[in-house]
């Protein structure tokens, strides 16, 4: 049985009429009429009644013709997918988010997609941070990621798209709070809260800032993430910088403050490199707006 049959058998019951089937088929009618009996032949049944004046389906035929409406149906539907997935405008996105950027980012990359891509299903993995995003990436589990930068990897491209500066956390009742003014240097002697995670960009951004006002911070206490480190501040254990985006979840207790002399983290968005997805292409043309440079880049310096 061949899906040629199938659909000649369709044309012919829709019209119970070998004539107009075969015109809307551009085929002969004789060779119509005997790819019908070769099908019969093969199923073994009889699909029409045929008169001197009109063609009809028997009950067996009404019943096949149901089953292959839908078979067609289901297989029109499976070539316009292929068709969609193959042109990337139709299938599965996995996103990864680092930390607070879930936050900052998330609502935004997730309605930019959308809205060019309607079809997509985006599968979102939050707080993953950067080293685990790099390496789902490398792996393919990943598609996207939304990751601090600068990446020293070479087999993953990064478009930046937002700078943010770090701000300190402070507990409510801690002495620097009433302060109307204040700088790195007042920081000198405060134990600090950073993140537990080895090659954190943060703790990195943090030392930075601690050397430009002349002082190695002392760490008091390690977190695995930004809810975490500020509970620890909220609990007075210590103070933290943490990202611009951590003010979205900053809890009772904790007071957040802007510093001037602090250095600023990198967001990027990162793919690799040899990744031939259309869907990824179209994806991240969608979201050409969030570049916050004017070209993607291999960042090489960690």
């Amino acid at each position: 049985m061949e899906l040629r049959q199938l659909q000649y058998f369709d044309a012919v019951a829709g019209t119970c009429h070998f004539g107009r089937a075969a015109e809307r088929l551009h085929l002969a009618q004789p060779a119509l009429s005997q790819s019908i009996r070769r099908l019969e032949s093969e199923l073994g049944v009889a699909l029409f009644t045929r008169t001197t004046r009109q063609v009809c389906l028997t009950a067996a035929g009404e019943s096949f013709h149901s089953d292959v409406r839908r078979l067609l149906a289901d297989l029109d539907r499976s070539v316009e997918r292929a068709r969609n997935i193959s042109e990337g405008s139709q299938g599965l996105l996995r996103i990864g988010f680092t930390g607070t950027s879930a936050y900052s980012q998330l609502p935004l990359v997730a309605r930019m997609v959308r809205a060019a891509l309607p079809e997509v299903t985006l599968d979102v993995h939050a707080d993953m941070l950067t080293p685990r995003q790099l390496q789902a990436l490398l792996d393919g589990r990943l598609d996207l990621g939304v990751l601090r930068g600068p990446v020293s990897e070479p087999n993953i491209l990064t478009r930046s798209i937002a700078q943010e500066r770090l701000l300190l956390a402070l507990p409510h009742d801690h002495r620097l709070v009433p302060e109307p003014a204040l700088g790195m240097a007042d920081l000198r002697a405060e134990p600090f809260i950073t993140y537990s995670a080895e090659m954190s960009t943060v703790n990195e951004a943090v030392l930075a800032s601690c050397r430009r006002a002349d002082f190695a911070p002392r760490v008091a206490h390690r977190a695995p993430g930004t809810a975490a480190l500020l509970a620890l501040v909220s609990a007075g254990l210590g103070i933290a910088l943490v990202p611009d985006s951590a003010r979205a979840i900053q809890p009772r207790g904790v007071v957040i403050r802007e510093l001037p002399d602090t250095a600023s983290v990198d967001l990027s968005l990162a793919v690799r490199a040899d990744d031939p997805s259309p869907l990824l292409a179209r994806a991240l043309d969608a979201l050409e707006s969030l570049r916050a440079e004017a070209h993607p880049r291999v960042k090489e310096d960690a």
